[in-house]
């Protein structure tokens, strides 16, 4: 690091307490977990304040980034691995990405606890919920504060585990701690082959400092790149809920909706995001490995889009548009050069919007009873009337209309997926732009099912209300950052990453000019849109008439777990019960067998041990008679 940065950083103060970002949180979950109940009455506000003070921090540090020269502070804080040749430090870096991702985690994740105060507020492990979400904070800023790959790790790990806790939170719910133990199963999985892109890393590189591994990439063979990115992607699957790794993040709607909140708007999913985001030069460095992140990423897009036209519950619909919105994101950062920049805009904004959304849901089922059937739902404008404005300005961002946050976050990778160099082109583009008539489509029919048309109410449904104060204002400043936060976002951050990830330049060679796409982004949202209100603006019936194959396929999530459960878990289980088999019949058998035999072996000689001298006098009688009758035969030549 630069030693006039260093001396900078020293004066202004951002150096030496950087790692209070990832303390604060840390501190306040161990006092909640620790305590116990005697925490529980105001436990809940230190759960609020640990982040808030994180983001206040965040803030200044992030202003005090943008006067230095090189925009990247870096402390060591200790040895964390010194092994022979294995040198990690405990270090953090800030620089314009991390800092932004900073300030998403903290900025929104303080207003979804403060949203969870009256949300939880009935439950009886409200501390313990508020301790497992500051502790899921620090490891998601510990992940992108960390300076080299293995403190990215040890984060990763700690998201992984949080995420476990808060998913199974209510785990007297068969469903819920199934969805919990699914996640954390599917998740180690990409886990493992993150693991093996660090070990990697070290064999051929032999560090694992950010700076060392990049600076270094272009000395490795093609082959290798190509392997180390493939096994660094698999991770990144894992945790944002990509092809073919996603079938856990719908589950995780089984947890409180204020995790569903945090994990699928400001921090898990955008892990892998960020992953790839940060290892820019060694994707950039293989050509095949960003055409394999952009084809995962229109897949999932779509698929994500599909499967969200055909689910009924309020939750799972969000959790869809999540994967499909993650998608967009792993299309823009393989594309590689700018487009990482243009990702990391549409990963801010979708913080904001998607937030409003699930809290939205939220909302709604607080005030239906905890119901999550849209079909179920129908006429609640005039009853939650905040809940469903910002609701309405969410939904407006999300599928993209002119001039929400969506926008200006989305139109952009999609003009970016037509700027390829070959055919793909049209087939990633494409796919991005019937994501977005989609993305129209099943979100306006979740927005019109849920408040408009006639009430569908179930009988002790009698009057619906709108939330608290407590959970209405964040709805509110969540939503006006859904109005505003795209066109702020999409004209300063670009610049501001342009250190980190480089600068975006429309290509000559795009098969489409920026205009014609605006035009066909819009008008297929406006297609998509305006399909939905015609075809649910008179709300649905709960028992539809015979679905086709298309509608039966993304009822069931295009069959990803039947799959999963006929290619890796039944072969697992039959495997499983094989070696058993074989363990039990087999080695056991040959262990127990010979120690039976020795055993009925020894019993039998036992036998001969009488305590009888006549017994025993017979055969010191008996061995003499056979000794010298072989002597007397011997000696007349009869054995020889």
């Amino acid at each position: 690091m630069d030693h006039h940065t260093v001396e900078y950083a020293q004066a202004t103060g951002l150096l030496g307490s950087m790692w209070l970002l990832v303390a604060i949180p840390l501190a306040s979950a161990a006092v909640l977990l620790l305590l116990g109940r005697r925490a529980d009455s105001w436990g809940h506000w230190l759960g609020v304040l640990a982040p808030a003070a994180s983001f206040v921090l965040g803030l200044v540090y992030f202003v005090q980034l943008g006067g230095l020269e090189n925009k990247s502070v870096e402390l060591s804080l200790w040895d964390f691995i010194d092994v022979y040749s294995l040198q990690v430090d405990f270090g953090l870096l800030l620089d314009p990405l991390s800092a932004v991702f900073v300030l998403l985690i903290t900025g929104v994740g303080s207003l979804i606890h403060l949203y969870a105060v009256e949300y939880m507020r009935h439950d009886e492990g409200r501390r313990r919920f508020f301790g497992y979400f500051n502790l899921f904070v620090a490891a998601m800023l510990l992940l992108v504060l960390g300076n080299n790959y293995v403190m990215l790790y040890v984060g990763w790990e700690g998201v992984g585990l949080a995420s476990y806790l808060l998913i199974s939170f209510w785990y007297t719910r068969p469903a819920a701690a199934t969805a919990g133990k699914k996640a954390f199963l599917m998740n180690r999985v990409g886990d493992a082959g993150f693991a093996i892109a660090i070990f990697l890393m070290f064999a051929t590189l032999g560090t694992t400092q950010y700076d060392e591994v990049f600076s270094n990439v272009g000395a490795l063979s093609a082959g290798l790149v190509l392997a180390i990115g493939l096994l660094l992607l698999l991770g990144a699957t894992g945790k944002s809920g990509q092809f073919p790794l996603q079938a856990w993040l719908p589950d995780a709607m089984e947890g409180p909706t204020p995790v569903s909140a945090l994990i699928h708007a400001a921090t898990m999913v955008t892990a892998g995001v960020y992953l790839i985001a940060r290892s820019n030069p060694v994707f950039s460095a293989n050509v095949t490995l960003q055409t394999v992140v952009v084809a995962i990423g229109a897949l999932t897009l779509v698929m994500g889009c599909i499967i969200g036209c055909a689910k009924d519950d309020i939750k799972r619909v969000l959790a869809w548009s999540t994967v499909s919105q993650i998608g967009y994101m792993f299309l823009g950062v393989g594309l590689g050069g700018g487009a990482y920049a243009l990702a990391i805009v549409h990963l801010l904004a979708h913080g904001f919007f998607k937030a409003g959304l699930f809290l939205g849901a939220g909302s709604v089922m607080h005030g239906m009873r905890d119901q999550t059937d849209i079909r179920r739902f129908g006429g609640l404008a005039k009853h939650m009337r905040v809940t469903w404005a910002t609701f309405g300005l969410g939904w407006l961002a999300i599928i993209g209309m002119f001039p929400f946050s969506g926008f200006f976050s989305k139109e952009p990778i999609i003009a970016a997926a037509f700027e390829r160099e070959d055919w793909t082109a049209w087939l990633f583009g494409g796919a991005a732009l019937l994501g977005a008539g989609l993305t129209a489509f099943y979100m306006t029919r979740l927005f019109v099912l849920t408040f408009h048309g006639p009430k569908r109410w179930t009988p002790d449904i009698t009057h619906p209300h709108e939330s608290p104060a407590l959970m209405t204002v964040p709805l509110i400043l969540l939503a006006v950052g859904s109005v505003a936060s795209g066109f702020l976002l999409s004209t300063s951050v670009p610049d501001w990453l342009t250190p980190t990830l480089g600068s975006h330049e429309g290509e000559h060679h795009a098969v489409l000019s920026h205009t014609v796409i605006t035009i066909l982004s819009l008008g297929v949202t406006v297609l998509g849109a305006g399909l939905a209100w015609f075809l649910f603006r008179n709300g649905t019936q709960e028992q539809e008439r015979p679905a086709g194959v298309l509608v039966t396929a993304a009822r069931r999530n295009l069959y990803a777990d039947t799959f999963n459960e006929w290619v890796f878990e039944r072969p697992g289980i039959y495997l499983t019960r094989a070696l058993v088999f074989l363990d039990n019949k087999g080695i056991d058998g040959l262990v127990n067998g010979l120690a039976a035999a020795v055993g009925g072996g020894s019993g039998r000689l036992r036998r001969l041990q009488t305590g009888f001298v006549r017994s025993y006098a017979m055969s010191i009688l008996t061995g003499a008679l056979v000794v010298t009758a072989a002597f007397i035969a011997l000696q007349l030549g009869w054995l020889v």
